[in-house]
């Protein structure tokens, strides 16, 4: 029998999924930034990449959907916080006006 150090255990794996997560909080809200700065500061218009962070999040939520880890309050929160978010971005458009 031969002993052989243990490349991967539970640690390793949980440290593996909350440096993923930390990146994608990252990556996620440095999106957000970058297009409200251009849109607000230099006037332009960043749909691809506020399209980015809706597919980033479309698709986490779809795999965890598929694999049934998705609670009833989650899902409420997502719903809450996207009409919410509608509503503020109608209200924008119609104080720019």
């Amino acid at each position: 029998m031969t002993t052989r150090p243990i490349a991967r255990d539970e640690r390793t794996v949980a440290t593996e999924n909350a440096s993923y997560r930390w990146a994608y909080l990252v990556l996620s809200f440095g999106l957000l930034l970058s297009v409200a700065y251009r849109g607000l500061v230099l006037g332009e218009a960043a749909w691809d990449l506020l399209a980015l962070v809706v597919a980033g999040g479309a698709v986490a939520a779809r795999y965890q959907g598929r694999h049934r880890v998705l609670s009833r309050p989650w899902v409420v929160a997502s719903v809450g916080g996207a009409l919410l978010a509608a509503i503020v971005a109608a209200a924008l458009v119609l104080l720019r006006r």
